[in-house]
C-alpha cells in the first residue's frame, strides 16, 4: 500500500516590529508568496487522494460483488416441460432427463410458456426467463456486408442467371405477381455443375441485389463431432432466418451432409444423416417457411440423396455447365476489363483455345497473361502474352508433386 505524502511545513510569520514600514511591507509579501506556495501543494495534494479515494471506492464495490457472487449459489438452465396452473410448472435440467415439478412466483408464471429456457436454483425454484437459444455459430454466418459481386461481372450462363432471379430475386421483391397468377413461388434453388463454373459466384450476385438477410454456410460445417449438435445448429440456422426474414440460406457444398443414404451403422455416419434429416424437416415442415428461400450449391449431383432432390425441396435444380465458345469469349471480356490489354488481342481465337475450360480457369488464365507482362517490364497485355499463359498452364501437371527443398530450384 502507499504512503500518504507528507504535509508541507506551514510558514510562520516572524517579522520584526521594529522594522521599518517598507521593510516590513516586503517581509509581508514574501510571507504571503510562501502561504500561495503552499496552498496550491495543498491542492495538488487533495486532488490526488481524492483520486485515489475514488479508485479505493471502486476496488471495494469490486470486491463486495465478487463477494456476494460467491456467497450465492448457481443457477442452472432447464426447458420448461409443461405449465399446470396454480403456479405448479414441470421443468427438465439441460444435462439430464430428471423432470421436476416447481413453483414460480405469479409474476414469472404469466410470461412463461412450455418450451422457454429458464434459470433455476438448487431447489429448482425458477429465477428467470432466459431468451430464445441461438447457436453462436449461426449467428456468425449472417452475412453483414454485401458481396461485390454483380451478374454483370457472370458470363457464360445467362440463362441460369435469369432463372435464378426469377426463384429468389422476383419472389421477394414482387411478391404480388405470384399472388395474381395464383402459384406458390419455387421455394428453393438447387445450382449443380463442374467446379468454377460460376455458382458460388451467383449466390453473391443475389445477396448484392437483394435486401434480405443473407446466411452463408458451407456444408462441411454441419458436420458436427457429438450426437445431435449438426442438426441442432441446422434448426438454429432456420430460427435465425426466420427471425431476420425475409432471409436467404446458401448451403454450399451440400453433398457434404446430403449424400445418398446408406446401410452404415458408424456412429459418423448416423450424424450425417441426422443433420440431413433435419435439413428436410426444416425445408418442408409443417409451420410455413414465409420469406426464406434456399440457394444450395455442388459439385457431385449423383450423390444426392433422391430424397431432397423432389418438389418442394428444390424446385429448381439448374445446371450450371463449362461455357460454350460466345460464354467464354465473355468471361475473358469481365476479367479483362481492368487489365491493360493491347488492341491486338484476339478474344475469339482465345475462346476457341480454351475449349473445356472453367470461368475460374480463364480468370487465371488473364492473370498468368498479366504475369508474364510483369515479367517483361510492359504495362500493356499482348496477344503474346496470352499464349505463353495458355502454354503454360497446358503444360502445368499438377500430379507432379515438387518437393519442398527443391521447389525453388528447378
Amino acid at each position: 500500500m502507499s504512503r500518504s505524502p507528507s504535509l508541507p511545513d506551514r510558514p510562520h510569520r516572524d517579522i520584526d516590529p521594529d522594522l521599518p514600514p517598507g521593510e516590513r511591507l516586503e517581509a509581508l509579501r514574501d510571507h504571503f508568496e510562501d502561504l500561495v506556495t503552499i496552498n496550491d501543494q495543498l491542492e495538488t495534494q487533495l486532488e490526488n487522494a481524492s483520486e485515489r479515494n475514488q479508485t479505493l471506492r471502486e476496488q471495494v464495490e469490486r470486491a463486495e460483488r465478487e463477494n456476494e457472487t460467491l456467497k450465492s449459489s448457481s443457477l442452472y438452465v432447464a426447458t420448461v416441460e409443461d405449465v399446470l396452473g396454480d403456479g405448479e410448472i414441470v421443468v427438465k435440467q439441460h444435462g439430464n432427463n430428471q423432470e421436476v415439478l416447481t413453483e414460480a412466483t405469479p409474476q414469472l408464471v404469466e410470461r412463461i410458456d412450455a418450451g422457454d429456457r429458464v434459470a433455476v436454483d438448487d431447489s429448482f425454484a425458477i429465477q428467470r426467463i432466459l431468451d430464445a437459444e441461438t447457436d453462436a455459430r449461426a449467428q456468425s454466418m449472417e452475412i453483414t456486408e454485401r458481396p461485390a459481386v454483380e451478374y454483370e461481372d457472370i458470363g457464360g450462363i445467362d440463362e441460369q442467371i435469369r432463372e435464378v432471379r426469377e426463384a429468389v430475386e422476383q419472389p421477394l421483391a414482387e411478391p404480388e405477381v405470384f399472388a395474381e397468377v395464383g402459384i406458390e413461388p419455387p421455394s428453393g434453388v438447387l445450382l449443380y455443375g463442374p467446379p468454377g463454373t460460376g455458382k458460388t459466384m451467383l449466390a453473391k450476385a443475389v445477396a448484392n441485389r437483394t435486401d434480405a438477410t443473407f446466411i452463408k454456410m458451407a456444408g462441411s460445417e454441419l458436420v458436427r463431432k457429438f450426437i445431435g449438435e449438426g442438426s441442432r445448429l441446422v434448426r438454429d440456422l432456420f430460427e435465425l432466418a426466420r427471425e431476420r426474414e425475409p432471409a436467404i440460406i446458401f448451403i454450399d457444398e451440400i453433398d457434404a451432409i446430403a449424400t445418398t443414404r446408406t446401410e452404415s451403422k458408424t456412429s459418423g455416419d448416423a450424424e450425417v444423416q441426422r443433420t440431413m434429416m433435419q435439413l428436410l424437416a426444416e425445408m418442408d415442415g409443417f409451420e410455413a417457411r414465409g420469406e426464406i428461400r434456399i440457394i444450395a450449391a455442388t459439385n457431385r449431383f449423383d450423390m444426392l440423396d433422391r430424397a431432397i432432390l423432389r418438389p418442394g425441396r428444390f424446385d429448381r435444380l439448374i445446371e450450371v455447365p463449362e461455357p460454350n465458345q460466345e460464354g467464354r469469349e465473355q468471361i475473358l471480356e469481365i476479367h479483362t476489363r481492368e487489365m491493360n490489354v493491347d488492341d491486338d488481342v484476339d478474344f475469339e481465337s482465345l475462346a476457341a483455345d480454351t475449349e473445356g475450360y472453367s470461368g475460374a480457369e480463364i480468370e487465371s488464365l488473364a492473370t498468368e497473361a498479366g504475369m508474364f507482362a510483369i515479367r517483361n517490364d510492359r504495362e500493356e497485355v499482348t496477344q503474346a502474352d496470352f499464349v505463353d499463359a495458355f502454354e503454360k498452364i497446358e503444360n502445368d501437371d499438377s500430379s507432379d508433386v515438387v518437393a519442398s527443398a527443391g521447389y525453388f530450384y528447378q
